[in-house]
């Protein structure tokens, strides 16, 4: 009996070493912001196209009432050019210390507004003094 204890310890150790263990991931950095900034950085996301989208919209009505010239609705509509509006907007909405009564009219107004004009309408609302 010890002498097959001895033998399959003998076994163990000389069947090689194992193989190392996997080297653990590297966890993602945890998000330094707080879930005001998280919620408000979303919003202005979501907005960013939306807000991009009406300004198109907005050039539009000006070349249709002949405001604007065509090549000029077209320079200022091309896709980089959205794509860099879009981008400015996200910035500069990230950039506010948002209240959370701020945060969730950019919240409110993305999800309840399909139209430009009440989008905008609504949008002003985020410089409304809170009821007291």
């Amino acid at each position: 009996m010890i002498a097959r204890a001895a033998l399959l310890a003998c076994l163990i150790a000389c069947a090689g070493s194992s193989p190392p263990p996997a080297a653990a991931p590297q966890a993602a950095p945890a998000d330094a912001r707080s879930p005001i900034e998280r919620r408000r950085d979303a919003a202005c996301e979501q907005l960013g196209p939306k807000i991009t989208a009406c300004a198109v919209d907005d050039a539009r009505a000006d070349l249709a009432a002949g405001k604007i010239a065509k090549a000029d609705f077209d320079r200022d509509t091309a896709a980089e050019v959205r794509a860099k509006n879009t981008e400015k907007f996200v910035t500069e909405c990230k950039g506010h210390a948002y209240s959370s009564r701020q945060v969730r009219v950019l919240e409110v107004c993305f999800r309840e507004e399909t139209q430009c004009g009440p989008l905008l309408d609504c949008l002003g609302h985020l410089s409304d003094a809170p009821a007291k």
